[in-house]
């Protein structure tokens, strides 16, 4: 797999090329940005402009991006890129939901190639994602992080928390690994207002669950899977019903703070 600094250097040249005089910064995030990166880790990167782009510069980035933005499988040259971009005043003053301006993932890879260009929306899950990036604070152009991004108020933090849980469940049977490890993240943002990694989350959720069953052995198996670099599409096929008993479990969690918020 090509080394990631060389990748993180093919994104922003390509913003930069794009872009021109837009582009204001750019932040990594995510465990490139903690610095934790894990051998199925996406690279995710935030992009800052000071003014709206077009249609046209919004096709070229996604059509570039899609050469240098792989698999999530550890198998590839390219890991998978997660690129969002936002207008600075969009997000600065703060708003919610604030609007994004772009997102890459490769979740969308063949409606990139059917000719889908995303565009403009509003996104709750850039709450996270900005308190993500400020708390990394992983500046790759441009000035530190909260130089130019407004903190993200802890009643909007819990709100895009709440917002994610329909999302997750609805999707969990096809990124069982990752999903379960997302409801971790989501607990433990809401109990304790931090941002953590994956497996961090993971064992901090792993040590307040319940019932240490079904619920617990599909958390662990999870974040065995995350350390490892193996997302285990195999086992959660054999997995799911206890993979629905940890999910259910967490999101019984949730709802409990949920009713104890002000």
């Amino acid at each position: 797999m090509t080394d990631p600094d060389e990748q993180l250097e093919a994104v922003v040249r390509i913003v930069r090329e794009v872009l021109g005089g837009k582009l204001v910064a750019v932040y990594l995030h995510g465990s490139t940005g903690a610095g934790r990166m894990m051998p199925t880790s996406d690279l995710d990167v935030l992009a800052v402009v000071r003014e709206p782009t077009t249609l046209e510069e919004r096709r070229e980035i996604v059509t570039r991006v899609m050469e240098v933005s792989g698999s999530p499988e550890p198998r590839g040259r390219w890991r998978p890129v997660e690129l969002t971009i936002v207008v600075g005043s969009e997000v600065n003053p703060w708003r919610y939901p604030p609007m994004r301006e772009l997102q890459y993932g490769e979740w969308d890879r063949e409606r990139y190639r059917a000719g889908f260009v995303p565009g403009p929306e509003p996104d709750p899950d850039l709450a996270l994602l900005i308190a993500a990036v400020l708390h990394a604070d992983r500046a790759v152009v441009g000035p530190p992080a909260a130089a130019i991004l407004a903190p993200v108020p802890p009643a909007d933090l819990r709100r895009a928390c709440l917002e994610a849980v329909p999302g997750v469940l609805l999707d969990l049977v096809h990124d069982t690994r990752n999903y379960l490890l997302t409801l971790a993240r989501i607990w433990l943002t809401l109990a304790t207002g931090e941002i953590r990694s994956k497996d961090e989350a993971a064992a901090w959720a792993l040590a307040r669950l319940p019932d240490p069953g079904d619920a617990h052995r599909a958390l662990a198996l999870a974040r065995e899977q995350y350390l490892a670099g193996t997302h285990g599409e195999d086992a959660w096929a054999r997995e799911q019903p206890a993979a629905r008993a940890a999910a259910q479990a967490m999101v019984a969690e949730i709802d409990r703070l949920r009713s104890e918020s002000p």
